[in-house]
């Protein structure tokens, strides 16, 4: 049961990654019918159906009896991090990025450690699959900001340490507030996907050491060149 639980709320991440980061479902929009996105989530009709329940929960999704599930008007941003994340008000200076970037370094390679451990096979999957969507948006020189969101992000849920999703979010947004960076942004390209699939190797082997590692490496690239990969 409790096996259920989890997979649910692993599901339910996923849903909401979706939403936030990969912008495939937006305010109003229907989810697919259930037997459609159970089969593409690889889950039965009953983890989709407590997953929803959770979404809910939050407001982020309503179910409309005959009608189907909907996206909410809480996906938008600043509504959506005060129904799912009590740290979203905290007072963070947007100059502080060294400070910042050293949070960055603690935590996320922590959460690299976590995920070779506890991610799923499914979990584990997406983090390639972002990866290299990645680098696809780099070679092509296209705005890669949400992919490398999603591929964090990713990392973050297969942690499955629900501090980590409430606290390494916050970074980022406050991160992204300052537009003074994005010409250093763009130039990390070549490090960035080296970088990327190297984490990806290491979670694939599932070797917790190396995918600490290899992020400790990554956010150290950040530091080094003074720039936010995000």
């Amino acid at each position: 049961m409790a096996e259920n639980r989890i997979l649910a709320q692993d599901i339910a991440d996923q849903i909401l990654a979706m939403i936030t980061e990969e912008k495939r479902f937006h305010a109003g929009d229907r989810l697919p019918n259930e037997n459609d996105f159970s089969r593409e989530l690889h889950i039965s009709r009953n983890t989709l159906r407590e997953a929803i329940r959770i979404l809910s929960a939050y407001g982020i999704l309503h179910i409309r009896r005959g009608s189907g599930t909907f996206v909410t008007d809480a996906v938008k941003k600043k509504d959506l991090e005060k129904r799912i994340n009590p740290f979203s008000e905290m007072e963070l200076d947007v100059h502080d990025f060294n400070e910042l970037n050293e949070m960055r370094l603690i935590l996320e390679p922590a959460a690299a450690y976590l995920a070779a451990k506890r991610g799923s096979e499914r979990e584990i999957k997406r983090i390639v699959e972002l990866g290299h969507e990645v680098e696809k948006k780099i070679r092509n020189r296209e705005d890669r900001t949400e992919a490398d969101k999603a591929f964090h992000a990713a990392i973050i849920q297969a942690a499955h340490n629900r501090y980590l999703e409430k606290m390494i979010p916050i970074l980022y947004r406050i991160i992204a507030q300052d537009v003074s960076y994005y010409d250093q942004y763009v130039q990390a390209g070549e490090s960035t996907i080296t970088d990327h699939l190297l984490v990806a190797e290491f979670l694939e082997r599932r070797d917790p050491i190396g995918a600490r590692d290899a992020m400790r490496i990554h956010m150290q690239h950040g530091i080094t060149k003074n720039h936010f990969d995000i």
